[in-house]
């Protein structure tokens, strides 16, 4: 787990640097080593924190727990690490203080045809679709992200004390760990859930449904949340892989997922043409090779317009 491995690398760097001073070789390494990981950084400010709050103890029980039988001195860094973790133990059973997470906020973005995977604080991962954006803002007792534009996949570190809620359009998901995708379009939002479970709750009286993996469910714009529904996970974020994955999906569907990898957009020339089935797979970073199939594969024909977008026309 990446806290655990954190915390013991805060806890070694936290020892160090009460020590002695740091050699600027050894400096170095600690700097690369605190900007490697947002979990570094925080890490090492909670040790820093609860090594400050021993400074509200008693005077008589700060120096009982300092006074240790004298050791070798390759024991040093070991009793020096034994008296921290005594002089926290001691502070929280008395309630001098308690830990809290330390706030932070972020806002992340990918560009068109760009695919980004970002760590956030607590080991949750991110991984953002093309023209996609998300703002994260932690905080006690709550970790909420925003969904902006476009789409993620969320890797969640589990921890009931504080929910990870993804808010997007007219709904929000919430779960405490979980692995799941969310897709914001201009109509409506789509959850799916490849493992765990997650409470998805629109703006709408009573809107909520539990989904479990393999189900999906989407919230229209009023914040209507439709009943759970079984979903092809693999295909439905198949875009972590570079791919366009349509499973006897509209045209109308198709002309929509096109878009967000071309610059202008992909329309359909009527309810017929939008209506009518695709079932194939495709490069997102070659959608040309897309359009110059379509004819080959329905009776449609593709044309460009004015303004630089194209169309699917009836042939």
């Amino acid at each position: 787990m990446m806290d655990n491995r954190a915390r013991d690398e805060a806890a070694q760097w936290f020892v160090r640097l009460q020590d002695a001073e740091l050699s600027a070789a050894e400096r170095q390494q600690f700097e690369a080593w605190r900007q490697e990981h947002p979990a570094h950084q925080y890490e090492f400010d909670v040790l820093r924190g609860m090594w400050s709050a021993a400074d509200l103890l008693p005077k008589a029980r700060l120096q009982a727990l300092c006074e240790a039988p004298a050791e070798r001195p390759k024991r040093r860094v070991v009793l020096r690490y034994a008296v921290a973790a005594s002089v926290v133990a001691v502070a929280i059973g008395l309630g001098v203080f308690s830990i809290q997470p330390k706030p932070y906020s972020a806002e992340f973005s990918t560009r068109l045809g760009e695919h980004r995977q970002v760590t956030l604080p607590d080991g949750s991962m991110m991984e953002l679709n093309s023209r996609s954006m998300v703002a994260v803002h932690f905080e006690k007792g709550r970790r909420d992200v925003v969904l902006k534009r476009g789409e993620a996949m969320f890797s969640v570190e589990h921890d009931t004390s504080r929910p990870f809620v993804v808010a997007a359009g007219a709904g929000q998901v919430t779960v405490t760990g979980t692995r799941f995708d969310v897709r914001r379009d201009d109509d409506q939002t789509r959850v799916v859930v490849e493992a765990g479970t997650v409470k998805v709750q629109g703006h709408a009286a009573d809107a909520i449904v539990t989904l479990t993996a393999g189900r999906g469910t989407h919230i229209d714009g009023q914040g209507n949340v439709v009943p759970a529904y079984a979903v092809n996970t693999e295909e439905l974020t198949a875009w972590r892989t570079g791919k366009l994955v349509f499973n006897n999906a509209t045209l109308g569907e198709v002309a929509r997922e096109v878009s967000r990898y071309r610059e202008q957009p992909l329309r359909v020339g009527s309810a017929v043409v939008g209506n009518l089935r695709l079932t194939s797979v495709f490069k997102s970073n070659d959608t040309e090779a897309l359009l110059k199939a379509l004819p080959h594969i329905l009776p449609v024909a593709v044309r460009a317009l004015p303004d630089g977008s194209q169309e699917i026309i009836s042939r």
